[in-house]
Protein backbone atom coordinates (compact mmCIF):
# COMPACT_ATOMS: atom_id res chain seq x y z
CA UNK A 1 0.00 0.00 0.00
CA UNK A 2 1.08 3.59 -0.54
CA UNK A 3 2.53 5.15 2.58
CA UNK A 4 2.45 8.49 4.36
CA UNK A 5 4.28 10.17 7.22
CA UNK A 6 2.78 10.18 10.71
CA UNK A 7 5.20 11.96 13.02
CA UNK A 8 8.28 9.71 13.32
CA UNK A 9 6.50 6.83 11.57
CA UNK A 10 5.81 5.76 8.02
CA UNK A 11 2.35 4.20 7.80
CA UNK A 12 -0.18 3.06 5.22
CA UNK A 13 -2.18 5.79 3.49
CA UNK A 14 -5.37 4.19 4.85
CA UNK A 15 -5.57 3.29 8.53
CA UNK A 16 -8.09 1.28 10.52
CA UNK A 17 -10.43 2.87 13.02
CA UNK A 18 -10.93 0.00 15.46
CA UNK A 19 -13.75 1.57 17.47
CA UNK A 20 -16.67 -0.24 15.72
CA UNK A 21 -15.60 -3.64 17.03
CA UNK A 22 -16.27 -2.37 20.56
CA UNK A 23 -18.97 0.29 20.12
CA UNK A 24 -20.85 1.83 17.21
CA UNK A 25 -23.99 3.80 16.44
CA UNK A 26 -25.63 0.76 14.88
CA UNK A 27 -25.45 -1.07 18.21
CA UNK A 28 -23.99 -4.19 16.56
CA UNK A 29 -20.79 -5.19 18.33
CA UNK A 30 -19.16 -8.31 16.85
CA UNK A 31 -17.85 -11.14 18.98
CA UNK A 32 -14.14 -11.27 19.71
CA UNK A 33 -13.44 -13.76 16.92
CA UNK A 34 -14.90 -11.45 14.27
CA UNK A 35 -13.25 -8.42 15.83
CA UNK A 36 -9.82 -10.03 15.61
CA UNK A 37 -10.55 -11.28 12.08
CA UNK A 38 -11.34 -7.69 11.07
CA UNK A 39 -8.03 -6.41 12.40
CA UNK A 40 -6.15 -9.28 10.74
CA UNK A 41 -7.90 -8.53 7.44
CA UNK A 42 -6.67 -4.95 7.70
CA UNK A 43 -3.11 -6.11 8.25
CA UNK A 44 -3.36 -8.55 5.35
CA UNK A 45 -4.55 -5.65 3.16
CA UNK A 46 -1.44 -3.63 3.99
CA UNK A 47 -2.85 -1.39 6.73
CA UNK A 48 -0.10 -0.43 9.18
CA UNK A 49 -1.87 2.16 11.34
CA UNK A 50 -4.56 1.14 13.83
CA UNK A 51 -6.44 3.74 15.84
CA UNK A 52 -8.08 2.99 19.18
CA UNK A 53 -8.92 4.72 22.50
CA UNK A 54 -9.40 3.81 26.13
CA UNK A 55 -13.11 4.71 26.12
CA UNK A 56 -13.98 2.49 23.15
CA UNK A 57 -15.87 -0.18 25.04
CA UNK A 58 -19.39 -1.66 25.24
CA UNK A 59 -19.92 -0.16 28.72
CA UNK A 60 -18.34 2.19 31.23
CA UNK A 61 -16.96 -0.67 33.33
CA UNK A 62 -15.18 -2.31 30.38
CA UNK A 63 -12.95 0.63 29.44
CA UNK A 64 -9.88 -0.56 27.57
CA UNK A 65 -11.95 -3.19 25.72
CA UNK A 66 -10.90 -1.98 22.27
CA UNK A 67 -7.26 -1.61 23.26
CA UNK A 68 -7.23 -5.16 24.63
CA UNK A 69 -8.69 -6.52 21.37
CA UNK A 70 -6.15 -4.61 19.29
CA UNK A 71 -3.30 -5.89 21.46
CA UNK A 72 -4.56 -9.47 21.35
CA UNK A 73 -5.08 -9.33 17.58
CA UNK A 74 -1.53 -8.09 16.98
CA UNK A 75 0.00 -10.75 19.20
CA UNK A 76 -2.06 -13.46 17.48
CA UNK A 77 -1.02 -12.18 14.05
CA UNK A 78 2.62 -12.88 14.66
CA UNK A 79 5.10 -10.57 12.96
CA UNK A 80 3.59 -7.09 13.10
CA UNK A 81 6.79 -5.08 12.87
CA UNK A 82 6.04 -1.71 11.33
CA UNK A 83 2.44 -1.58 12.58
CA UNK A 84 1.78 1.64 14.48
CA UNK A 85 -0.96 1.85 17.11
CA UNK A 86 -2.43 5.13 18.22
CA UNK A 87 -4.66 5.43 21.26
CA UNK A 88 -6.30 8.32 23.06
CA UNK A 89 -7.02 9.55 26.57
CA UNK A 90 -8.68 12.41 28.36
CA UNK A 91 -12.36 11.40 28.24
CA UNK A 92 -13.83 9.73 31.31
CA UNK A 93 -16.66 7.20 31.67
CA UNK A 94 -18.29 6.35 34.99
CA UNK A 95 -21.22 4.50 36.61
CA UNK A 96 -24.50 5.03 34.80
CA UNK A 97 -22.59 5.97 31.64
CA UNK A 98 -21.61 9.40 32.94
CA UNK A 99 -19.13 11.03 30.60
CA UNK A 100 -16.62 13.75 31.34
CA UNK A 101 -13.17 15.08 30.56
CA UNK A 102 -10.04 15.19 32.67
CA UNK A 103 -6.80 16.72 31.46
CA UNK A 104 -5.05 16.69 34.82
CA UNK A 105 -1.50 15.30 34.93
CA UNK A 106 -2.60 12.70 37.46
CA UNK A 107 -5.46 11.40 35.33
CA UNK A 108 -3.50 11.33 32.07
CA UNK A 109 -0.56 9.54 33.67
CA UNK A 110 -2.96 6.93 35.07
CA UNK A 111 -4.72 6.64 31.71
CA UNK A 112 -1.41 6.07 29.91
CA UNK A 113 -0.49 3.26 32.30
CA UNK A 114 -3.87 1.60 31.82
CA UNK A 115 -3.51 1.85 28.03
CA UNK A 116 -0.02 0.35 28.20
CA UNK A 117 -1.42 -2.57 30.18
CA UNK A 118 -4.44 -3.02 27.89
CA UNK A 119 -2.34 -2.98 24.72
CA UNK A 120 0.32 -5.16 26.31
CA UNK A 121 3.21 -2.88 25.32
CA UNK A 122 6.04 -1.02 27.06
CA UNK A 123 5.57 2.22 25.12
CA UNK A 124 2.63 3.70 23.19
CA UNK A 125 3.42 4.66 19.60
CA UNK A 126 1.03 7.61 19.32
CA UNK A 127 -0.88 9.01 22.29
CA UNK A 128 -3.59 11.54 21.45
CA UNK A 129 -5.52 13.98 23.61
CA UNK A 130 -9.06 12.85 22.87
CA UNK A 131 -11.04 16.00 23.65
CA UNK A 132 -10.11 19.27 25.35
CA UNK A 133 -10.78 19.72 29.05
CA UNK A 134 -12.13 23.28 29.01
CA UNK A 135 -11.44 23.72 32.73
CA UNK A 136 -7.71 23.67 32.05
CA UNK A 137 -5.36 25.77 29.99
CA UNK A 138 -4.72 24.00 26.70
CA UNK A 139 -0.98 24.63 26.82
CA UNK A 140 -0.69 23.12 30.30
CA UNK A 141 -2.27 19.84 29.20
CA UNK A 142 -0.11 19.67 26.09
CA UNK A 143 2.91 20.12 28.36
CA UNK A 144 1.82 16.99 30.24
CA UNK A 145 1.80 15.05 26.98
CA UNK A 146 5.27 16.38 26.26
CA UNK A 147 6.53 15.10 29.61
CA UNK A 148 5.00 11.67 28.98
CA UNK A 149 6.87 11.59 25.68
CA UNK A 150 10.14 12.77 27.25
CA UNK A 151 9.83 10.06 29.92
CA UNK A 152 9.60 7.40 27.22
CA UNK A 153 6.04 6.29 27.97
CA UNK A 154 4.86 7.43 24.52
CA UNK A 155 6.75 7.92 21.27
CA UNK A 156 4.65 10.65 19.66
CA UNK A 157 1.94 13.13 20.61
CA UNK A 158 -1.30 13.82 18.78
CA UNK A 159 -4.41 15.89 19.46
CA UNK A 160 -8.01 15.33 18.47
CA UNK A 161 -11.06 17.54 18.00
CA UNK A 162 -8.85 20.63 17.88
CA UNK A 163 -9.25 23.99 16.18
CA UNK A 164 -6.54 25.99 14.40
CA UNK A 165 -5.59 27.95 17.50
CA UNK A 166 -5.23 24.78 19.56
CA UNK A 167 -3.07 23.22 16.85
CA UNK A 168 -0.77 26.24 16.99
CA UNK A 169 -0.57 26.05 20.79
CA UNK A 170 0.38 22.37 20.62
CA UNK A 171 3.10 23.10 18.06
CA UNK A 172 4.46 25.93 20.20
CA UNK A 173 4.55 23.87 23.40
CA UNK A 174 5.93 20.66 21.88
CA UNK A 175 8.49 22.34 19.67
CA UNK A 176 9.30 21.85 16.01
CA UNK A 177 8.21 18.41 14.84
CA UNK A 178 6.71 17.64 18.24
CA UNK A 179 3.08 17.41 17.14
CA UNK A 180 2.64 14.25 15.10
CA UNK A 181 -1.05 14.42 14.21
CA UNK A 182 -4.44 16.04 14.46
CA UNK A 183 -7.51 13.80 14.41
CA UNK A 184 -10.75 15.63 13.60
CA UNK A 185 -14.05 14.58 12.11
CA UNK A 186 -14.10 15.04 8.33
CA UNK A 187 -16.26 13.49 5.62
CA UNK A 188 -18.50 14.53 2.72
CA UNK A 189 -21.23 15.08 5.32
CA UNK A 190 -19.00 16.99 7.76
CA UNK A 191 -16.55 19.46 6.27
CA UNK A 192 -16.19 21.86 9.19
CA UNK A 193 -12.58 20.76 9.70
CA UNK A 194 -11.37 21.96 6.30
CA UNK A 195 -9.42 24.85 7.88
CA UNK A 196 -7.68 22.47 10.27
CA UNK A 197 -6.93 20.01 7.45
CA UNK A 198 -5.30 22.75 5.38
CA UNK A 199 -3.42 24.17 8.36
CA UNK A 200 -1.94 20.77 9.15
CA UNK A 201 -0.70 20.57 5.58
CA UNK A 202 1.05 23.91 5.96
CA UNK A 203 2.68 22.76 9.20
CA UNK A 204 3.64 19.27 8.00
CA UNK A 205 1.41 17.61 10.60
CA UNK A 206 -0.57 14.48 9.72
CA UNK A 207 -4.34 14.95 9.59
CA UNK A 208 -6.40 11.88 10.49
CA UNK A 209 -10.08 12.23 9.51
CA UNK A 210 -12.30 10.27 11.92
CA UNK A 211 -15.65 9.01 10.64
CA UNK A 212 -14.24 9.68 7.14
CA UNK A 213 -17.15 7.88 5.49
CA UNK A 214 -19.89 9.54 7.54
CA UNK A 215 -20.19 7.43 10.67
CA UNK A 216 -21.34 4.00 11.81
CA UNK A 217 -25.02 4.87 12.10
CA UNK A 218 -25.75 4.52 8.38
CA UNK A 219 -23.90 7.51 6.96
CA UNK A 220 -21.07 5.38 5.61
CA UNK A 221 -23.43 2.89 3.98
CA UNK A 222 -25.58 5.56 2.34
CA UNK A 223 -22.84 7.97 1.27
CA UNK A 224 -23.21 7.07 -2.41
CA UNK A 225 -26.94 7.76 -2.28
CA UNK A 226 -26.73 10.98 -0.30
CA UNK A 227 -24.07 12.44 -2.58
CA UNK A 228 -24.94 11.81 -6.20
CA UNK A 229 -21.49 12.70 -7.51
CA UNK A 230 -19.88 10.03 -5.35
CA UNK A 231 -22.31 7.36 -6.52
CA UNK A 232 -21.80 8.31 -10.16
CA UNK A 233 -18.02 8.34 -9.91
CA UNK A 234 -18.06 4.98 -8.13
CA UNK A 235 -20.09 3.45 -10.96
CA UNK A 236 -17.74 4.94 -13.56
CA UNK A 237 -14.73 3.34 -11.87
CA UNK A 238 -16.46 0.11 -10.91
CA UNK A 239 -15.64 0.58 -7.24
CA UNK A 240 -17.59 1.21 -4.05
CA UNK A 241 -18.71 4.73 -3.10
CA UNK A 242 -16.67 4.31 0.08
CA UNK A 243 -13.47 3.92 -1.94
CA UNK A 244 -14.30 7.11 -3.83
CA UNK A 245 -14.77 9.05 -0.59
CA UNK A 246 -11.45 7.89 0.81
CA UNK A 247 -9.63 8.62 -2.47
CA UNK A 248 -11.12 12.13 -2.42
CA UNK A 249 -9.81 12.66 1.11
CA UNK A 250 -6.37 11.30 0.24
CA UNK A 251 -6.23 13.82 -2.60
CA UNK A 252 -6.61 16.66 -0.08
CA UNK A 253 -2.90 16.34 0.68
CA UNK A 254 -0.09 13.91 1.32
CA UNK A 255 -0.54 14.56 5.05
CA UNK A 256 -4.08 13.12 5.13
CA UNK A 257 -4.50 9.59 6.52
CA UNK A 258 -8.16 8.53 6.72
CA UNK A 259 -9.03 5.97 9.40
CA UNK A 260 -12.28 4.30 8.30
CA UNK A 261 -13.91 2.20 10.98
CA UNK A 262 -14.88 -1.42 10.36
CA UNK A 263 -16.49 -4.25 12.26
CA UNK A 264 -16.36 -6.74 9.36
CA UNK A 265 -13.27 -7.89 7.45
CA UNK A 266 -14.93 -7.10 4.11
CA UNK A 267 -15.34 -3.45 5.01
CA UNK A 268 -11.69 -2.68 5.73
CA UNK A 269 -10.49 -4.78 2.78
CA UNK A 270 -12.65 -2.62 0.50
CA UNK A 271 -11.54 0.62 2.14
CA UNK A 272 -7.86 -0.27 1.83
CA UNK A 273 -8.20 -0.40 -1.96
CA UNK A 274 -8.84 3.36 -2.00
CA UNK A 275 -5.10 3.92 -1.61
CA UNK A 276 -4.71 2.83 -5.26
CA UNK A 277 -7.67 4.80 -6.64
CA UNK A 278 -6.80 8.04 -8.44
CA UNK A 279 -9.57 10.51 -9.19
CA UNK A 280 -9.34 13.16 -11.90
CA UNK A 281 -9.34 16.87 -11.12
CA UNK A 282 -12.87 17.08 -12.53
CA UNK A 283 -14.08 14.25 -10.31
CA UNK A 284 -12.52 15.83 -7.23
CA UNK A 285 -14.14 19.16 -8.08
CA UNK A 286 -17.55 17.51 -8.47
CA UNK A 287 -17.30 15.99 -5.01
CA UNK A 288 -16.07 19.29 -3.54
CA UNK A 289 -19.13 21.03 -4.95
CA UNK A 290 -21.60 18.33 -3.85
CA UNK A 291 -22.69 19.51 -0.41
Amino acid sequence: MNTRTLGPFTVSAIGLGAMPVSMNNAGEVPDERQAIATIHAALDAGVTYIDTADIYAPSWDTMGHNERIVGKALRAYGNHDGVVVGTKGGITRGPGETWGRDGSPEYLRSAVQKSLDALGVDVIDLYQWHRPDRWRAYADVIATFGRLRDEGLIRAVGISNADVEEIDIAVEVLGEGGLASVQNEFSPAFRNSEDELEHCGELGVAFLPWSPLGGTGGGAVEVGERFGSIGEIARDHGVSPQQVVLAWELAKGDHVIPIPGARRPQSIVDSAKAADLTLSADELARIDADR
